[in-house]
């Protein structure tokens, strides 16, 4: 059994040529990797996503998601999210999850007044993107960043599966953690998991448990040690799985494998 990435951008990757992405997907086998999800961020890269996914059916390498990422919410939002649903009745294959979706103060505009829009759309956004997941009794990948309490209470007002919710990065301590997990929800950890000053992170996933770990790359973000400084790629999910084997859970790599990757097929139903 080998490495899942349930949260990684291919588009990053495939817009620089056929040739990079082949690349990194070698690279991704080399390193242990049996499956990864390319996660939707826009329309944009929803139907290339797709396209990814198509060609890789045969051992379901690549699977993907369709969702309206918080940053990519403009005035435009509902028209891009009514081309959402049509994803699971069009097109094999069909998507693993609905997201990622959420909240992020982090990225406003220092304007107050634009900030007041912006957010005021992205929560409009995120409501109806909450809706179609409930819809479409599928898996949600949350995107949270400055705005976990908001999150939460979002959630919990939708009537979404908490069991089915997952917020991926999470970058939040174990209180926060301590809220999804009495909720049936899940965080996923990055190579985050692997900075020294991230000593909240591990706590936090301490909390949830090896049990419910799952982890992710965030690719071409939060490249993991001993490769920050460079752009990630899905093969780097082998160092956090290494340092949350040894450094977190005190496991072997092998046990951390098999219960990550279970965890991650059946949330996503892989």
């Amino acid at each position: 059994m080998g490495l899942i990435d349930t949260h990684t951008h291919l588009e990053s990757f495939a817009r620089k040529g056929p040739d990079v992405l082949a690349g990194a997907l070698t690279r991704a086998r080399a390193a242990g990797v049996d499956a990864m999800i390319t996660i939707g961020t826009s329309p944009e890269d929803w139907g290339l996503y797709r396209g990814i996914a198509q060609q890789h059916t045969a051992d379901d390498f690549v699977r993907y998601t369709v969702g309206l990422h918080p940053c990519s919410v403009d005035a435009t939002w509902a028209e891009a999210l009514a081309q959402v649903e049509a994803f699971w009745s069009g097109e094999a294959p069909r998507p693993v999850a609905l997201g990622e979706i959420g909240l992020d103060r982090f990225h406003l505009p220092k304007d107050g007044a634009e900030a007041e829009k912006i957010f005021a759309w992205q929560r409009a956004a995120f409501a109806e993107g909450l809706a179609q997941a409930k819809r479409l009794g599928c898996p949600v990948v949350i995107h949270s960043r400055g705005a976990f309490a908001e999150c939460v209470e979002m959630i919990d007002a939708s009537g979404v599966d908490w069991t089915q919710v997952v917020f991926h990065c999470f970058t939040e301590g174990v209180t926060e953690m301590a809220e999804l997990t009495r909720r049936g929800g899940f965080g996923s950890f990055t190579g985050i998991l692997t900075y020294k000053s991230a000593e909240n992170v591990r706590a936090a996933a301490k909390a949830q448990g090896l049990s419910r770990f799952m982890l992710e790359t965030d690719a071409p973000y939060l490249t993991p040690m001993p490769h920050r400084g460079k752009p990630n790629e899905v093969a780097y999910v082998r160092h956090t799985a290494e340092y949350a084997a040894s450094e977190v859970f005190g496991v072997s790599y092998e046990e951390l494998v098999r219960v990550s990757t279970a965890n991650a097929r059946a949330f996503f139903r892989l």
